[in-house]
């Protein structure tokens, strides 16, 4: 059995895909998606660049011929080779299990090893803003191969990030954590059997083995596919023994208090609830303001402060944002108008097709939005109110123009959330669009997909790409005003039989 840093790495995110990895039927893995192959061409040219900086020799050896190349990274290291790039690092447990480390940089440094007076400190260079902590297992896991080939273990290793952020891993802290992770990995990949199956949609998402898991999970009904119930919190309802979703719905408060604290506890019995009765059902500690001004005024500007308000107005905006993160480029400012004073719905797209063209969609923006001075502008998450900020920022537009612009926005995700659970298996729009019957024209689009295709529309020329990521955003917005409009109404109905029973 081989195991690497990157299988390392993955055990730490999900013990199961690691298992699979070795083990599994390949066929059926999912098909690599257009945004994990930009993450590997972007991660390779990440490394290219740091590489490139300084002067470094590899090791030279057949294709996948570990032993070969750990010998030639050994001559390497005997010479004193300054900087050592794409190094082969191996070591034998007592189990005949082999490890195999490639740390992408190996530094000479002064010191003692059995060289002479000099040893190596691995570095890794990886593609994330942050240091994770699996990045420093990894970064430890190459540390404690290079001590068993070098008789010597450096203090520290380092981690190169996205824009060439260097952080420094304490390996005084991170071995000993190391060591267990790798002893729990051999362990589980030791078994029999894969370890249970645990969707989390925000790791799970972009694994190959994400359509078997999850179907495996729905077969189970599994607990883990309702919201809130985290790996840990999971942990604590095992230990009370609810682990289905209807033992999790009949659960008291009082009993699940203690290991998660009662607002959890309410939301995820409340959650479950929802589940298996296959309805929404009113948070009762939440209730929104609403406001419906029908005039030609519109809104005030004091009726959106109320962080509950879920506003109606003649005239009604929905906002949604397509960006590049690594271009730090915001190209899609796509705005829905309601206006039911003369019963149109028009979108505009406000699109950036060359990085340079920020400017002046953001202009567009301005302009458009104060075309409608009291209408409240809708959006899903708080990702389009920073966007704002940061652009005016950006392009030094004056304070007084954004300040009274910033209380009209209305975060729809935020007041489903403090309002309402519903029968779903995760709070994003898509699930919660879906749920109430609204369907995007292009089915097999996300919002990943599209940072690909705003990259080929670059590299190509090729319209049709801009005329699907402009579908996708104009569906995004429609969406917001489907949930927003099924939200008001639900909020009245609901509070409407409240008032009448009392």
């Amino acid at each position: 059995m081989l195991v690497t840093d990157d299988l390392l790495l993955y055990y730490k995110r999900c013990r199961r895909r690691a298992f699979l990895d070795i083990y599994g039927d390949f066929s059926q893995q999912d098909k690599e998606q257009d945004f994990i192959l930009k993450l590997r061409q972007d991660s390779f040219a990440h490394r290219q660049a740091v590489l490139a900086i300084a002067p470094h020799t590899s090791p030279k050896y057949p294709h996948r011929d570990w032993e070969a190349g750990a010998k030639a990274t050994l001559e390497l290291m005997q010479q004193g080779v300054e900087r050592i790039s794409q190094a082969v690092l191996l070591m034998q447990t007592a189990d005949g299990i082999t490890l195999l480390s490639r740390p992408d940089l190996l530094v000479k440094q002064p010191g003692e090893s059995i060289f002479g007076d000099w040893m190596y400190v691995p570095t890794s260079i990886k593609l994330g803003r942050r240091p994770k902590p699996e990045y420093q297992i990894v970064a430890a896991f190459s540390a404690q191969l290079l001590a068993t080939v070098q008789r010597a273990i450096p203090r520290t290793a380092h981690l190169i990030l996205r824009r060439h952020d260097s952080f420094t891993v304490q390996l005084e802290r991170w071995l000993p954590l190391m060591q267990e992770v790798l002893t729990e990995c051999l362990e589980t990949l030791l078994q029999e059997e894969a370890p249970e199956v645990f969707i989390s949609r925000q790791r799970c998402s972009l694994c190959h083995w994400y359509s078997s898991c999850y179907a495996i999970a729905q077969s189970q009904k599994h607990i883990s596919l309702l919201p809130g119930v985290t790996p840990s919190r999971y942990r604590d309802l095992q230990a009370l023994g609810v682990t289905t979703v209807e033992s999790l719905a009949e659960t008291t408060i009082s009993t699940l208090e203690p290991a998660i604290g009662s607002e959890i506890a309410s939301d995820l019995v409340l959650q479950a609830q929802s589940t298996v009765q296959k309805r929404a059902l009113l948070r009762e500690r939440h209730y929104p303001i609403l406001g419906d001004v029908g005039n030609s005024n519109g809104l005030t500007a004091k009726s959106f402060i109320n962080i509950n308000s879920l506003p109606t107005a003649s005239v009604e905006l929905y906002f949604d944002i397509e960006a590049e993160p690594d271009l730090q480029l915001d190209y899609l400012l796509g705005v829905l108008v309601i206006d039911r004073r003369n019963q149109t719905e028009v979108f505009h797209p406000l699109l950036a097709e060359h990085p340079s063209d920020e400017a002046t969609i953001w202009q567009q923006f301005l302009d458009l939005v104060w075309l409608y001075p009291n209408a409240p502008i809708f959006h899903f998450s708080d990702y389009e109110v920073e966007t704002v900020k940061r652009l005016a920022k950006l392009y030094g537009t004056p304070f007084q123009e954004i300040r009274p612009l910033l209380p009209r926005f209305v975060d729809v995700h935020q007041r489903v959330m403090s309002a309402v659970t519903l029968p779903v298996e995760s709070y994003s729009l898509k699930h919660l669009a879906r749920w109430l019957g609204f369907e995007w024209r292009d089915a097999g689009v996300t919002g990943s997909q599209c940072v690909c295709l705003y990259d080929k529309w670059l590299k190509t020329g090729d319209r049709s790409l801009l005329d699907l990521i402009q579908r996708y955003n104009e569906d995004d917005c429609r969406a917001t005003y489907h949930l927003k409009k099924w939200l008001v109404s639900f909020l009245q109905d609901t509070m409407g039989d409240t008032h009448n029973e009392e």
